[in-house]
């Protein structure tokens, strides 16, 4: 290894001059490597009462008037892309649209749902394809309604409605099960099971191919669940019922309408 240098009393490192201290004329002068500010500077009483500028918001809304939502009583309906409960929607014949795949469970970032997913049999077919959710819980007590569930979803059966009116008086009250959270029967709808409509695919169902029951899915409805409410033959009867939880959480919310009323 080569010797180093030895280091030579005239060899002694520059040390950088100390910079100028930062001062209202360099700032003015616009000296180069400082700071120069372009905020016009307020003089005579505009500088006494700038302290007081950052009230100007304050100060401009006191007087104004009050607005006030009279809420249970008056429901101001949220906006149209309002992030509220969740809902599993169903194709046009009624059957269900969750395949139990379980990604809506893997992309939430609050570990609030919970799916487990069970067969397609021909006597039990409940959506279309080869599997089903059987279990689907969503705990309110963790969700906070960002939505990644939603968009995680390949088949678009978990949507977001616009409902916000999620309370009660106990923890097992706010974990909602498949009965709650499935989409009502509209009109052309069969309650599952049943089967698919004959010479389809899970795709055609996927592309929008299968528009309502057939007769077919009708008669065999009919034949395993004669008293079901959503045949036709039943039109006027009662209607199906809705899950525990969600039938609690509408009187819930009916009662605290009228007890806001009461107090008018």
């Amino acid at each position: 290894m080569a010797d180093e240098p030895e280091d030579t009393p005239g060899d002694e490192v520059a040390k950088p001059a100390p910079a100028a201290p930062l001062t209202k004329k360099s700032t003015e002068l616009g000296e180069p490597g400082r700071y120069t500010s372009r905020m016009p500077r307020p003089t005579g009483i505009g500088e006494l009462l700038a302290p007081a500028a950052g009230f100007g918001v304050t100060l401009s809304n006191f007087f104004s008037k009050t607005v006030t939502e009279e809420y249970p009583t008056e429901k101001v309906p949220p906006k149209p892309r309002f992030h509220g409960r969740h809902q599993l929607n169903r194709y046009a014949d009624g059957l269900e649209k969750c395949i139990g795949c379980e990604l809506c469970a893997w992309a939430c970032p609050a570990d609030a749902i919970y799916v487990e997913a069970d067969d397609n049999t021909p006597e039990a077919q409940y959506s279309p394809g080869e599997r089903y959710g059987r279990v689907y819980q969503i705990n309110y007590l963790r969700c906070i309604l960002c939505g990644l569930c939603i968009e995680a979803c390949p088949t678009r059966a978990l949507t977001m409605t616009n409902e916000y009116e999620l309370a009660g008086p106990t923890r097992a009250g706010l974990i909602w099960e498949k009965q709650d959270l499935l989409a009502p029967l509209r009109s052309g709808q069969l309650s599952t099971p049943h089967p698919m409509v004959e010479g389809t695919t899970d795709t055609d169902y996927y592309r929008g191919d299968v528009t309502g029951a057939t007769p077919e899915q009708e008669a065999w409805v009919g034949e395993h669940r004669p008293d079901d409410p959503s045949l036709p033959a039943n039109a006027g009867t009662a209607p199906a019922p809705v899950g525990a939880t969600r039938k609690a959480q509408e009187d819930i919310t009916a009662g605290a309408t009228k007890q806001g009323r009461r107090f008018l």
